[in-house]
């Protein structure tokens, strides 16, 4: 008796958790399509990190409910959105200076790279605690400490970025769902830090 709750808990641990999994899959293809805007990928990241933390303390949450984050989201969210692609384009000139060959491009070029990530990061762990009532500005500042302050959780962060990118790189279809992994990947990294 005592033999068959114990594999009917792991069973039930299981399907909880490959449902976490699914469910982030979900949530990355509704990332994908709330990023369509260009610079709505703040917002979009932040409703899809609400509705996994939803997901995860068995709160309810789905479809209408990302739409009303992601609005809600959106208020500050869009500016964020375009102050990293700015950020981007900054990245991209100094690339263009390392392979001008100009003096001291390579330095200035893994600088900004380097900038780029941290920035990067810091949007993500933002997102990942972002609720309604909260400002950009305000979860942009503390996340940018945690992004210093736990080195271990913002490299998990870089190791997700790392594999949206490869993932299109090899098969472009494949990083829309991934993007829910690392929204996923973002809240936990998140939790592991407050618990800490």
């Amino acid at each position: 008796m005592a033999e068959a709750r114990g594999k009917a808990r792991k069973e039930s641990l299981f399907a909880e958790r490959f449902g976490v999994f699914a469910e982030s899959l979900l949530t990355g293809v509704w990332i994908a399509v709330a990023s369509l805007g260009v610079v709505t990928y703040p917002a979009a990241f932040a409703a899809g990190a609400r509705h996994l933390r939803r997901r995860t303390t068995h709160h309810g949450g789905g479809g209408r409910e990302f739409a009303r984050d992601f609005r809600t989201a959106l208020r500050g969210g869009w500016a964020v959105g375009l102050a990293g692609w700015a950020a981007a384009a900054l990245a991209w000139v100094d690339v263009q200076a390392v392979r001008a060959g100009l003096p001291g491009g390579p330095f200035v070029g893994a600088v900004g790279l380097f900038a780029l990530t941290g920035t990067a990061v810091a949007v993500l762990r933002a997102a990942a605690v972002w609720a309604p009532g909260e400002t950009w500005r305000a979860l942009l500042a503390a996340a940018g400490r945690r992004t210093v302050l736990d080195p271990a959780g913002s490299f998990l962060l870089v190791g997700g970025i790392a594999l949206v990118a490869c993932s299109a790189l090899l098969v472009a279809p494949l990083a829309v769902p991934v993007l829910g992994a690392v929204a996923a990947a973002a809240v936990a990294v998140e939790e592991r830090y407050r618990h800490r």
